[in-house]
């Protein structure tokens, strides 16, 4: 089917008590092994782009793949901007068929990100395409964005009920001790502060920085109200394993299209992985039911 809006995607997610996985492609293939392992899995998926990716590919590139992967899929899909800074580029992500898109101004003042965000949610609201918000400061690198550790910053309960009052948003990004990349040592998680933020917002949380988190971590950030989990510096990873794996294992196989079914293979796994990991798996069919 076509492409759904984010935010009653992941309220339905929310409700039933699960989280639907995000990922972040970087070719035709790795976006196809997503909707594959979504459909074999019969789960809502999220495929979210970083800017670098659509500065490469361009925006009717990646939007004409999705379509093309989406049109006789019989689970919902979404089409998100991950970590938009540039209000041009979401603009014209909304034009061209996202049916999500994330504006972080989470750097600026907290009067700044809300009307910064504020004026995304007008322009997205109209297209009837979903927001996706942050406030505070995840640490680590994504996407070219680097925070270093010290200047990370938790959000503030206070504030995000005030934004999310404000504001209405299919997901909120909050700061809770989470971080972009690898995690070098154990990750400190502010569960107590992902529970207040929820109680206080009621609006479906996205998890940043999923790669690494142990199982009990994941499990109870989604039952604290995490609806949506970020993948991507996992399926970076296996995009270069696998394919390097391979010809080590077959260094005289030159047949391109060995390697990349190979590939293909690794990134499917992960997926399907990943998708029963947060609870989607068996979702797909009455997400859909909710959202068409």
């Amino acid at each position: 089917m076509p492409m759904v809006n984010l935010k009653p995607l992941l309220a339905e997610a929310k409700a039933q008590g699960y989280a639907v996985a995000a990922f972040n492609p970087v070719d035709y293939a790795s976006m196809k092994a997503m909707i594959v392992a979504a459909e074999e899995c019969n789960a809502p998926v999220i495929i979210q782009t970083s800017a670098k990716t659509i500065n490469y590919y361009g925006h009717d590139v990646l939007a004409g793949w999705m379509r093309q992967l989406t049109q006789n899929s019989p689970i919902p899909a979404v089409l998100h901007l991950d970590h938009g800074k540039d209000f041009e580029m979401i603009k014209r992500c909304v034009e061209s068929g996202w049916t999500s898109v994330m504006i972080d101004a989470s750097d600026q003042p907290f009067d700044e990100n809300l009307e910064a965000t504020r004026k995304v949610v007008e322009i997205a609201t109209a297209a009837n395409v979903g927001v996706e918000a942050e406030i505070g400061q995840i640490h680590g690198v994504e996407e070219d964005i680097v925070v270093a550790e010290e200047d990370s910053q938790l959000t503030d309960p206070a504030e995000a009920e005030i934004f999310c009052r404000e504001l209405d948003l299919a997901a909120f990004a909050a700061a809770i001790g989470t971080a972009h990349g690898y995690y070098h040592g154990e990750p400190n998680v502010a569960f107590d502060l992902i529970g207040e933020i929820n109680k206080r917002t009621n609006t479906p949380m996205a998890l940043h920085g999923g790669t690494g988190l142990e199982d009990e971590v994941i499990q109870r950030c989604i039952k604290l109200g995490c609806a949506k989990i970020n993948i991507s510096t996992n399926l970076k990873h296996i995009f270069v394993d696998s394919f390097a794996e391979y010809h080590r294992n077959n260094p005289n196989d030159y047949e391109p299209l060995r390697v990349l079914t190979a590939q293909f293979d690794a990134l499917k796994a992960l997926f399907k992985e990943k998708i029963t990991q947060f609870g989607g798996a068996n979702h797909g069919s009455e997400a859909l039911s909710k959202v068409a």
